[in-house]
């Protein structure tokens, strides 16, 4: 079963997208996280149901970050990827909170090659989880902002509010 639930947080809507990860317990896990106006954002599907006490954990924790209380979430995910975007996208996760890192030196950082540092971009631009899994913290070796699903002006914000100036 797939469940859906829209917030509001200082970047716009929030649309959370979560699956049944256990369906004894009725456990779910967070599939997706896509904003307003985001390039391939998710969209409600009929079938889905509207389920808020699916995500009291994810909006305690996004209402903890955006007010400068949380810099890691501890949430259970329901993504899929390639086996190349699931390490790309474990690499996120290792980014800590207020660093930024480049392109260049994430690959390096899983063993890819240079000449993968388009295909890494790609997989950065498919991560379903936009602020809990940290895409905006990567940035052009130069320091400039580039390639954001959910716009540049919404990275630049969160990077302000993390307080990002020192490579990670």
């Amino acid at each position: 079963m797939t469940v859906h639930l829209t917030i509001e947080s200082p970047l716009g809507d929030l649309l959370l997208v979560g699956e049944e990860s256990h369906p004894v317990s009725g456990g779910f896990a967070l599939a997706s996280v896509s904003m307003t106006g985001q390039r391939n954002a998710a969209v409600v599907q009929p079938g889905w149901e509207r389920a808020p006490g699916a995500f009291t954990d994810v909006v305690r924790q996004l209402g903890e970050y955006f007010d400068g209380g949380r810099e890691q979430f501890e949430l259970a995910y329901a993504t899929r990827g390639t086996v190349f975007q699931e390490r790309v996208w474990a690499a996120l996760d290792g980014i800590p909170y207020g660093t930024t890192t480049s392109y260049g030196r994430l690959a390096a950082g899983i063993g890819a090659p240079r000449a993968a540092v388009r295909a890494l971009g790609a997989a950065i631009g498919a991560n379903p989880l936009l602020v809990v899994r940290p895409c905006h913290r990567v940035i052009g070796a130069d320091g400039s902002l580039t390639g954001y699903a959910g716009g540049l002006e919404r990275k630049q914000h969160l990077l302000l509010h993390e307080g990002a100036g020192r490579a990670a």
